[in-house]
């Protein structure tokens, strides 16, 4: 349904430009959103950024499991010496009651296992949704402000499925790339470089 809403309201509003007064000119510009996305240095520094953050948690929840499957073979031990009969009865007794309070230590840190891991979802999750939307902020400032200085009425993303043609000529795809990667460190600008290698 919302593949099919997003079309039918860039069509209206394309019709509803071309519908205003004769003498105004109506100018429609495109930019691939996805490609200046996913060119745009900022980009490729917050994929690396959480990846590594990602690996630390997951590292931290490996760590958080191994100590889990400690106490739990320590618990097991301390079961088996609750059932031999080699021992004293009330070495038996002991081991039980240490058996039942090592199980609650597990069951503890199961649940707490859980929680880290949904923590760090959730905090992963909440990242990557706050850098992406910062990212496109900036794509959208230069996408409106190169739109304004042209003189263009309508920006449509070539990259989303509402567009069935668009030419070259008005596109401010490459344009909105160069001034983003424009303060790209020296590392990080792979548009120039393949420039350069051609």
């Amino acid at each position: 349904m919302k593949k099919f809403v997003q079309p039918c309201l860039i069509a209206a509003a394309i019709f509803s430009l071309l519908q205003g007064p004769a003498q105004a000119q109506t100018k429609i510009a495109t930019v691939d959103q996805r490609k200046v996305f996913d060119s745009y240095y900022k980009t490729k520094h917050a994929d690396t950024t959480l990846k590594e953050e990602a690996t630390a948690l997951e590292k931290e929840a490996k760590d958080m499991y191994e100590a889990y499957k400690k106490r739990e073979s320590e618990w097991k031990k301390l079961l088996d010496m609750a059932n031999d009969q080699a021992i004293s009865a009330a070495e038996r007794e002991k081991s039980k009651q240490n058996a039942e309070k090592k199980l609650l230590e597990l069951q503890q840190n199961e649940q707490a296992i859980r929680a880290f891991e949904r923590s760090a979802r959730e905090k992963m999750d909440e990242k990557q949704r706050i850098k992406r939307d910062a990212i496109l902020g900036e794509i959208h400032d230069v996408v409106q402000a190169k739109a304004k200085a042209a003189g263009y009425n309508l920006v449509i993303d070539s990259s989303a499925s509402a567009v069935i043609y668009a030419g070259n000529e008005n596109d401010l795809t490459q344009s909105v790339l160069s001034q983003l990667n424009a303060a790209a460190p020296a590392l990080a600008k792979p548009e120039e470089s393949k420039k350069e290698s051609k």
